[in-house]
């Protein structure tokens, strides 16, 4: 179902033309946002104005290379000047490498570094400039499990979600320093079905796949929409997000024995690799490839598993509450008459 927001938001989304960025263009349009939609590919992004058109949205197409930190705030610019003032800035877009490490090259970490963290700084910069002089405004930074769990063959994007949460814990305490209104929130998601298993550059021998369970892109864009909205430190969407989360912080060993037997099969399918596959770390891929990977047949919506991240607190009372309850009555009944 669609909501209409009573105000229309200006919302900048990176990484829009495709997977979970094209899925939180289309989720802000249902709510008639005015949006900013920055990415390499041309024909992606003009795919995405569309869909947000068709969705009652207006869309500004901004080709951009995130890792351009002049290119990012002369976007953010544009969308001032086009749309008015940012009201939400959404730090999504990456790249990747899936390679053991003694294969990577230091063009490979350089790329990948440049896109997915300092694309995530630039974005944030061109958000604060304009942000904070209003003393108002949302920053969501897209992370992932692998913010705070590395695992093999893919060292670079891990090490560079690792680095964002670090850059947004140093904002964060900066922001409540100066009590700014503006606000940051992180969005951690879980393996997503999203097109890049099919363009990322990989040296595997077999095709990569995300490591099940695997959820729809439209749950993150809920998820994005919904933390743009509420002032949440951290949403983690997902079970799995959860648990490696939780696992790491208190039994890291034990996550290094299970990824080392088990982490590496998992992120590879049974079709063989094409060492020439095109690949899109350094420039866009031809062609629009929308929202949706090819894991359709496996990837579920599981939107109970969001609202349970999403109402968390209210669960974690309702559960004290309960249990404060059985311990009173089961203390009465134990309690001897006088």
């Amino acid at each position: 179902m669609r909501h209409k927001a009573t105000h229309a938001p200006v919302v900048v989304i990176t990484g829009a033309s495709a997977g979970v960025g094209r899925a939180t263009s289309r989720a802000f349009a249902d709510r008639g946002a005015r949006i900013g939609l920055i990415a390499r590919g041309k024909e992606g992004l003009e795919a995405t104005r569309r869909d947000v058109e068709r969705r009652g949205g207006r869309a500004l197409v901004l080709p951009c290379d995130v890792a351009d930190a002049q290119a990012v705030d002369d976007a953010a610019a544009t969308v001032e000047q086009e749309l008015g003032p940012i009201d939400v800035w959404v730090n999504n877009a990456m790249v990747s490498v899936f390679s053991p490490i003694e294969e990577m090259t230091p063009d490979d970490y350089r790329r990948v570094t440049e896109v997915t963290y300092l694309g995530s700084v630039h974005g944030t910069l061109a958000a604060l400039k304009r942000m904070k002089p209003r003393d108002r405004g949302k920053i969501v930074q897209v992370g992932s499990a692998l913010a705070y769990r590395g695992i093999p063959l893919q060292s670079a994007y891990c090490a560079a979600k690792h680095a964002i949460q670090g850059f947004n814990d140093s904002l964060r305490t900066e922001l409540l320093h100066d009590r700014s209104n503006v606000r940051v929130t992180s969005v951690h998601l879980p393996a997503m079905n999203t097109p890049q298993f099919r363009w990322v550059k990989s040296r595997l021998p077999r095709k990569g796949q995300p490591v099940p369970p695997i959820y729809q892109p439209e749950i993150a864009a809920e998820a994005i929409v919904w933390a743009s909205e509420h002032d949440r430190r951290e949403l983690h969407v997902g079970l799995p997000t959860i648990q490696a989360i939780l696992g790491n912080k208190f039994l890291p060993g034990l996550g290094d024995w299970y990824l080392a037997r088990n982490g590496v099969e998992a992120q590879m399918g049974d079709e063989p690799q094409d060492p020439n596959q095109p690949h899109n770390l350094w420039e866009p891929l031809p062609g629009d490839r929308g929202a949706h990977g090819v894991f359709d047949e496996q990837a579920r919506d599981r939107r109970w598993e969001l609202q349970l991240s999403i109402h968390r607190n209210a669960i974690l009372g309702g559960l004290a509450l309960i249990g404060g309850l059985a311990a009173g009555l089961a203390w009465s009944r134990s309690s001897p008459t006088t």
